[in-house]
């Protein structure tokens, strides 16, 4: 008999074992020969295992064996970037809500992301986004900010959720909450949270783009770039870059005061669905 999972059941990290045959000669529909995993990076080995996972209804289905109703997905975007603030967005859906294609944000393209933020936001029960900026990254670490992020959007949520399913932590609150390791690949909930957070992450470094023009930001979002890093060591750090972070540092010129003061993910292909 199965072991009956509690309300904070913590799930296992899905295995990335080899298959057997997994490293059998395979063409693509294109005709092109696809590598072998051991023919190719470490990046492409991890993108390939988490396109193989399944992204469904398991974790909250197991949430509500345990009592729970109003089961929220909680997710963070932004975590490695050099500019701007880390976003979370945590998500209620309605019980067994199936949107075609919904998946990890970094593994859609972008107009798929947009199209379905919408679909996201349309169905909800509650959807809450929350940020916090670069100088707060900066004082109390990227972890802490991320954490502090979640939490804040889950406290916005109305109605309140009873569970909360966590891409990979958790966090200081009363909910009853599961920690999934690759959750955003694997809980819908956690998907969806992911989606929306992207979305409006990414139009948020559009909209700054036109106030810190230069940095590419409206192309790259504010991620370690080699065209990001180039610009900070021709511009030097805005008030908006994590100075904390170690290519921000490496960019600060003399003039970085002033520029402060007068400045106006690996990302992996996308799927298209």
């Amino acid at each position: 008999m199965g072991q009956m999972l509690g309300p904070n059941f913590d799930s296992a990290t899905p295995s990335t074992e080899p298959k057997r045959g997994r490293n059998a000669e395979r063409v693509g529909k294109n005709g092109r020969r696809i590598l072998p995993d051991d023919e190719v990076s470490a990046a492409t080995r991890k993108m390939r295992m988490l396109r193989s996972l399944a992204c469904g209804n398991k974790y909250e289905k197991l949430a509500r064996a345990t009592g729970a109703v109003l089961i929220a997905g909680v997710d963070e975007v932004g975590r490695g970037c050099l500019f701007g603030p880390v976003v979370a967005a945590a998500v209620i859906l309605p019980l067994d809500t199936r949107i075609r294609g919904l998946r990890d944000s970094k593994q859609l393209l972008e107009e798929d992301r947009e199209r379905l933020a919408v679909i996201v936001r349309e169905r909800a029960i509650a959807v809450a986004v929350e940020e916090v900026d670069a100088e707060t990254i900066d004082r109390v670490n990227i972890y802490q900010a991320s954490r502090m992020a979640m939490a804040a959007a889950v406290m916005r949520l109305d109605p309140q959720p009873d569970h909360l399913l966590i891409d990979a932590l958790r966090l200081d609150l009363p909910h009853a909450q599961t920690k999934i390791i690759y959750g955003d690949s694997l809980s819908i909930s956690i998907a969806a949270a992911s989606v929306v957070a992207k979305v409006y992450r990414d139009r948020r470094m559009c909209e700054l783009d036109a106030e810190y023009p230069g940095y590419g930001l409206a192309s790259h979002k504010g991620y370690a770039t080699p065209e990001h890093r180039a610009a900070l060591e021709t511009l030097g750090p805005t008030a908006l870059h994590r100075r904390s972070f170690t290519p921000v540092m490496q960019g600060e010129l003399p003039w970085e005061d002033f520029v402060a003061e007068e400045g106006p993910e690996e990302q992996g292909a996308g799927i298209r669905v």
